[in-house]
């Protein structure tokens, strides 16, 4: 489990690409699109430069402390937050169950590489807070990584930091 503890019993979870989920909804595209068929009313279909990220809760009572991203290169990732317990194989993803705020860090192309990333701290911030109340009923909770501008998955490293309630 990717969970590091430090004396002040701080706890980063790191988000993981769900590579079996991405290709499911990988799968239902392609189904929609060999059919010649229409997504459903409302539903979110998974785009190109989308995957699925997964962030597991080993306890559930968290705070929430920080962001950690790091992301070689430019580009620009966004991150939404699924708020159901969300299964491809039975059920199809609805626009409804995205959360908002959503994350979003960049970085531009005439920025020097060792820059710091840009993000909307407010709203990451409420993004945290959110994840954080989410935890309290779940053990799993899913994103959509959106990978724009030259960001790829390889260049990214993404974590959380949580402080335990109790």
């Amino acid at each position: 489990m990717d969970m590091e503890k430090s004396p002040s019993k701080l706890m980063v979870l790191e988000f993981k690409e769900d590579t079996a989920l991405t290709e499911m909804m990988r799968l239902r595209v392609s189904s929609l699109k060999r059919s010649g068929q229409k997504r459903q009313d409302g539903e979110r279909l998974l785009l190109p430069y989308e995957a699925v990220y997964r962030l597991d809760f080993p306890t559930q009572e968290l705070n929430f402390s920080r962001w950690y991203f790091s992301l070689s290169g430019h580009g620009r990732v966004t991150i939404t937050g699924i708020s159901q317990h969300w299964t491809p194989d039975l059920t199809n993803l609805m626009t409804r169950q995205l959360l908002e705020p959503i994350g979003t860090f960049w970085r531009n192309s005439e920025d020097p590489e060792d820059s710091p990333l840009k993000c909307l701290e407010a709203d990451m911030q409420e993004f945290g807070e959110r994840i954080a109340e989410l935890a309290k009923v779940r053990k799993v909770m899913y994103f959509l990584f959106a990978f724009k501008d030259g960001a790829e998955a390889a260049n990214l490293s993404c974590s959380i930091e949580f402080t335990p309630e109790k």
